[in-house]
């Protein structure tokens, strides 16, 4: 099964294989940038539904701004090649 995540971009741009989501999610959980609690989906199954702790939000934005920084870099160097 693969989870997919919605974006503005085309459908198959990113892909995350629950081998590698399931994982990331729970070393959030452990670190403190998530809560999680079970519930049931739309369709009745019993699922598992993830939140950004404040914490989780701080971590956001200080990896939000290091890609940024990363992105303008890679700008850069782009328009001098």
């Amino acid at each position: 099964m693969r989870s997919r995540v919605a974006s503005r971009t085309p459908a198959n741009a990113l892909e995350v294989e629950d081998g590698s989501l399931y994982p990331a999610l729970n070393r959030m959980l452990v670190k403190g940038w998530l809560k999680a609690e079970w519930g049931l989906s739309e369709n009745n199954r019993r699922a598992r539904f993830y939140r950004l702790t404040a914490e989780g939000r701080q971590q956001l934005e200080r990896e939000t701004e290091g890609f940024e920084k990363l992105v303008l870099a890679i700008q850069r160097v782009l328009r001098t090649a």
